[in-house]
């Protein structure tokens, strides 16, 4: 079992016992209990709304420890982090999923706060199309959230100039780790996002994007696309955005034709071009870490070695130095 606490976003409709299929109006979660089941919608308490939510976050990242004025403790800041599940996923095997990044990754290696974002995916495999219009609804929600936290960000900032005091500033990264179709959610939300913001430009609203298994077109990030792009808007808002992907994934390889015909996953088949891309977008191949894994496609959370990875690229370790010589 995971420590505690843990905090849950979503916009799935609310049932008596538990989360359903459906788009509702979000609703905000959190669990602090010693025992806690994350899997069990009884422990969960609903706070009001967004603005206690963010409270609560912002009491736990003003507890982190600030990194040294010279940069030189920087791979060791914490996070605040989002955890976005992807498709065929119903809320209790997110909720599950999302304890065992917890566990095995946030709070092993003290990288800090964790929250789940769970959108209506439907749950079952002939839900795919169905699917992709929710991932696509899902977009808003944590447009909001970001352009909240863009808000909270740029008065730390300013308080911080206006003080001549950095310990102002805010002292936690903030991160995202989005699986197969909920790398799609996370497409959709950043460019509302930066159009909310009016595409504002050297503005790093997510430190660290780890795309695993992403079930977008692998031709996303090419830079011949035109500015207001959803890749061009993406790499604009992240100050890294990383992708791992695997050839051996079966469900990737499924997906590729249920729609974008000649246009492969960037999960499984990696960049359509590297030299065409932003420079700040890369990619792994982690089929040496997932080999025999059961479920490829999830693979990488359930992988030792490739959670490992997760951690060097959250903790910002140069693309050079992420895999083992």
């Amino acid at each position: 079992m995971a420590t505690p606490p843990f905090y849950m976003i979503t916009n799935r409709n609310v049932e008596k016992n538990g989360l359903g299929t459906s788009l509702d109006p979000v609703t905000r979660y959190y669990e602090c209990a010693a025992d806690a089941d994350p899997g069990k919608f009884a422990s969960w308490t609903q706070v009001k709304d967004q603005t206690e939510f963010t409270g609560k976050l912002r009491k736990l990242a003003q507890r982190f420890k600030p990194i040294e004025p010279d940069g030189s403790d920087n791979e060791d800041q914490q996070h605040l982090s989002m955890f976005v599940h992807g498709f065929n996923v119903d809320w209790v095997s997110a909720a599950t999923r999302y304890a065992q990044i917890k566990r095995d990754l946030f709070d092993a290696k003290n990288l800090g706060v964790l929250v789940l974002f769970t959108w209506p995916s439907n749950g079952s495999p002939a839900g795919y199309l169905p699917d992709r219009e929710d991932a696509r609804d899902s977009a808003a929600p944590i447009a909001d959230l970001l352009a909240f936290l863009n808000e909270y960000l740029t008065e730390q900032q300013n308080l911080a100039a206006k003080l001549q005091d950095p310990t102002k500033l805010c002292k936690a990264k903030l991160s995202v780790i989005s699986h197969s179709m909920g790398n799609y959610v996370m497409q959709k939300a950043l460019a509302v996002a930066a159009k909310r913001l009016n595409s504002p430009q050297l503005v790093t609203l997510i430190h660290q994007l780890v795309m695993v298994a992403a079930d977008v077109d692998n031709d996303l990030f090419q830079k011949d696309k035109p500015e207001d792009s959803d890749g061009s808007l993406m790499a604009n808002l992240c100050y890294r955005i990383g992708a791992l992907y695997t050839g051996l994934d079966q469900v990737l390889g499924a997906s590729a034709g249920l729609k974008h015909f000649g246009t492969r996953r960037l999960g499984r088949s990696g960049l359509a071009d590297d030299d065409n891309v932003w420079n700040n977008v890369f990619e792994v191949d982690v089929s040496n870490f997932v080999q025999g894994v059961k479920n490829t496609h999830s693979a990488v959370f359930d992988s030792p070695d490739a959670l490992s990875l997760v951690e060097r690229i959250l903790r910002g370790v140069d693309r050079e130095h992420l895999l083992p010589p």
